[in-house]
């Protein structure tokens, strides 16, 4: 505020050069105030009434000491109001705080004079005490009246910003984060009737967001920081651009305001999306129905952008790490199936659902088929703990370590075991369910290895679903942290037209229900459905994706076809531990069920005796384990081949056993049965081998589809 005796200001024409005797007399003054420098010039009488000094009038800090900050906010609701409306004058009463401490009444009246086009140049004004005037109740409660509706609205506006605020914590994507701005109940209650949102992608805007439909300018789309548009300007000057009127518009924006005409647009207000001092983007709120901004409300809009940049600041990490996530785990993800021959296979992944369906989650959950020599094929379903890129790290990982164990002939309960010593040892804190079945495609042979995972189903070729209860151990990583790397081996039988299903537990667990009654629902539907196996795994998905599942789903089906012809060849392996008598019986079963698969006619009973003798001989006599390794030779006679291989080089001796021994008749057994033996040095042990000459006798008993050998498999243990 400047005093009228201030030489760098011209009083207007009709400012009198001594005090209106008649305005003193009634504790009065006048003011003029001009818009376009800010300064305003009072009388000795105005300068009395806000308690200043003569040397205080060019202090303009000064006078809003005088106002209390709730008097002030009324005082500008007023002013801004009748600027923005094309009122001719306002009047508000509010208080004025004298040196002394004490709060006096004070009443304005302004007249506003504007130019040819309807813009405010500059207030006169007259200020007068209305101390005594308040003392009636009428005049205090028009002016509480007055105080409470600026705070409501202030209050309204405030709340807008925390409605928006709270709407943006829950938004994860950019698209997300541009829906809760576009709300009809966020920031067009604020009054803007069009908004534009852009972001900045090196050195240049993109248009994300425009609205209404129709208000888009056109060659906008996307535009460069030096240009002149008031959304660029943000961005160059990071502060934010109030533009009051139309024709200042027109005057600072001459290209872009034809555009925007024929919206009727009053005014504007563009806002730089700033985070860490960096601007990621601009918002522009324009409005029809206002001129200029009071500062409460442009404070309102600058910590609403604030809050905007925040969060999408963070939707952009998030679109970055998801598209980096997705991307890492479709490179760990087979990129096709191998076809493999005596099987139909189908393999679906869906990923979970988040925030209610408004995007994809990344897992750690994979499947994989690996050809294996001798015409089998390992089928793996796993599930890495957890929801984020370090799972689908490990997931990728674990994958490929799994294929080269299998690829390398381990056996089953092998190939799970030393995985699960590799995620120990990996630098990492997760674990791994999974489940390995390792198929003979020409007999039928299945055997299953199943680490803390759900259970396989198998749908029998009349359509009959069931849970094969398949022996278990823990999880990968935390059988090698409790050295507990047992995993004992289900053997069963796939019969041709029955379908194999392996799936992780995001298939058939639903909130509130029991496993038991996710895995019936899931087999009721396979028995529902279609043949074809691609057909069905794409049932299985669209149930899960009407269901909305909130964990991952993988899938892999397999249907052994009906052989066009018999075919030989084929091979089962089971590792047996010293010491362990359920791993002896897992054995036996292996060897039961490969001789009645690949029928080997009246010669059975011969083979499983055979067998029997060579592993009981191999864990007696040594100290240390053997594998056991059952398989068809083709090429001439069609002949059947048992191996027991351990890591003892001494070699076995026939001994004598006379007329009461217990023991010495083994290797005169097997001479005797078998039609050829003999023994193998293999590296640091040996293998003790021998055939027999079977015949090609395929009408074995189906049974029930995937029946169990003896019985097949025990409890978890």
């Amino acid at each position: 505020m400047a005093d009228r005796g201030a030489s760098a200001l011209s009083l207007p024409d009709d400012w009198p050069d001594d005090p209106d005797p008649i305005l003193a007399l009634n504790h009065m003054g006048r003011f003029d105030w001009d818009l376009d420098t800010r300064v305003m010039l009072m009388d000795a009488q105005a300068r009395d009434l806000f308690d200043l000094r003569p040397e205080e009038s060019n202090a303009p800090d000064v006078l809003a000491t005088r106002i209390p900050p709730a008097e002030a906010v009324r005082l500008d609701t007023a002013v801004s109001q009748a600027l923005k409306d094309g009122s001719e004058n306002y009047g508000v009463y509010f208080r004025v705080r004298r040196r002394d401490g004490i709060l006096c009444w004070t009443h304005v009246r302004g007249y506003i004079g504007r130019d040819a086009t309807g813009r405010p140049r500059h207030i006169l004004g007259i200020v007068r005490d209305a101390t005594e005037e308040l003392g009636d109740s009428e005049a205090r409660r028009e002016a509480a009246g007055q105080q409470a509706s600026q705070e409501n609205a202030l209050r309204r506006q405030t709340n807008i910003v925390q409605l928006t605020t709270a709407a943006l914590a829950h938004a994860r994507t950019v698209q997300d984060v541009i829906d809760v701005v576009k709300d009809t109940h966020g920031l067009t209650h604020l009054g803007a009737t069009s908004l534009v949102m852009g972001l900045v992608e090196a050195g240049r805007i993109r248009l994300v967001a425009e609205g209404p439909v129709g208000s888009f300018v056109p060659g906008t789309r996307i535009t460069r920081i030096d240009e002149q548009y008031p959304m660029s300007e943000a961005v160059r000057t990071l502060s934010p651009r109030f533009i009051e009127s139309p024709e200042e518009f027109a005057e600072c924006y001459p290209v872009l305001w034809p555009h925007l005409a024929d919206l009727h647009i009053t005014s504007a207000a563009y806002l730089p999306l700033i985070v860490q001092t960096r601007p990621i983007g601009a918002m522009g709120l324009l409005y029809n129905d206002r001129r200029g901004f009071t500062p409460e409300e442009r404070n309102i809009l600058v910590a609403l952008c604030s809050s905007i940049a925040q969060s999408m600041q963070r939707a952009m990490f998030y679109e970055q790490e998801m598209d980096l996530a997705q991307g890492l785990q479709q490179a760990m993800l087979p990129r096709t199936i191998p076809s493999v021959p005596g099987a139909d296979v189908a393999v679906r992944y869906r990923a979970a659902s988040i925030g209610g369906g408004l995007g994809r989650d990344i897992g750690g959950d994979w499947y994989d088929l690996i050809p294996l020599p001798g015409g089998r094929v390992g089928a793996v379903i796993g599930d890495v703990q957890g929801h984020d890129t370090h799972a689908a790290s490990v997931m990728g990982q674990l994958r490929i370590v799994l294929r080269a164990y299998a690829a390398e002939g381990h056996p089953p309960a092998t190939v799970m075991a030393r995985a699960s010593v590799f995620l120990h040892e990996l630098d990492t804190d997760r674990s791994a369910t999974c489940l390995y079945a390792e198929a003979d495609l020409s007999t039928g042979v299945l055997q299953v290895v199943r680490a803390g995972h759900i259970d396989p189903l198998v749908r029998r070729a009349d359509g009959v679903c069931h849970r094969v209860n398949v022996p278990g151990g823990l999880p990968l990583g935390l059988s090698a942290e409790f050295d507990r790397l047992e995993y004992p081996v289900g053997t069963m039988e796939l019969d041709p037209g029955n379908v194999l299903l392996l799936c992780t537990d995001g298939l058939v667990e639903q909130p509130g229900a029991d496993l038991d009654d996710g895995i019936r629902t899931l087999s009721a539907l396979v028995t529902t459905g279609p043949d074809d196996v691609r057909e069905l795994a794409d049932r299985l998905i669209d149930v899960a994706e009407e269901r909305g599942v909130d964990d991952d789903v993988a899938l892999l089906l397999l249907r052994r076809r009906p052989p066009d012809s018999p075919r030989a060849g084929g091979r089962l392996q089971q590792h047996v531990a010293p010491g362990d008598p359920e791993a002896l019986v897992e054995a036996r079963r292996m060897v039961r069920a490969g001789v009645g698969a690949w029928g080997t006619g009246n010669r059975a009973d011969e083979i499983e005796l055979v067998a029997d003798e060579l592993i009981t001989n191999a864990l007696m006599h040594t100290e240390g384990s053997a594998v056991v390794t059952l398989r068809v030779l083709t090429g001439g006679e069609r002949r059947l081949r048992v191996e027991v291989a351990d890591s003892s080089s001494a070699l076995p001796r026939r001994r004598e056993a006379g007329e009461s021994g217990v023991s010495g008749r083994g290797l005169l057994l097997v001479e005797t049965l078998a039609d050829e033996w003999g023994v193998e040095a293999r590296g640091g042990g040996k293998c003790v081998w021998c055939e027999f000459s079977v015949t090609r006798a395929f009408d074995h008993d189906a049974g029930d589809g995937a029946r169990a050998a003896d019985g097949a498999g025990r409890g978890s243990r």
